[in-house]
């Protein structure tokens, strides 16, 4: 019998919005330090990637969003808590504000232009190089169907 993996990946969303020239990404601290990232977090069991996308989405910033397209999947090993991360990226849409109040460990919301984020990289301020490159890849106009995500998955 196959011996089984102890560091299996972690399976998470984020979500790419880009409105007006800016992208929303949120501020949080993570091992004492301010860092920005795309609304992102772990999917829930029994829930689909496009479901965790809408929640995680909607508790980081307050807006609920539509998604629209995929992005791509993702790796990506954190040095700082030895974590394999594999990470579902969504194209997404806002449809409107439904609340000022975040998750707990989300400090703010902010809509930023390609600018700001690439000072923030310079700063070692992103939360991981997933960040820019989840940007780069949505600006060099990767996208794949939805419907490559199905609702079970």
């Amino acid at each position: 019998m196959p011996k089984l993996r102890e560091n299996l990946p972690h399976l998470t969303v984020a979500s790419v919005i880009f409105k007006n020239g800016q992208f929303l990404l949120v501020e949080e601290i993570k091992f004492g330090k301010s860092v920005f990232n795309q609304p992102a977090g772990h999917v829930e069991a029994g829930e689909s990637l496009i479901e965790a996308c809408v929640r995680e989405t909607l508790e980081e910033t307050g807006y609920l969003v539509e998604p629209m397209a995929l992005l791509g999947f993702y790796r990506y090993y954190a040095k700082a808590n030895k974590t394999h991360y594999m990470r579902c990226t969504i194209i997404a849409t806002v449809i409107e504000k439904q609340t000022e109040q975040l998750d707990p460990d989300i400090k703010a919301a902010h809509w930023l232009n390609l600018d700001q984020i690439n000072n923030l990289n310079q700063q070692q301020a992103l939360r991981s190089p997933l960040v820019l490159s989840n940007i780069k890849d949505y600006l060099a106009g990767r996208s794949f169907d939805i419907k490559a995500i199905d609702e079970q998955f």
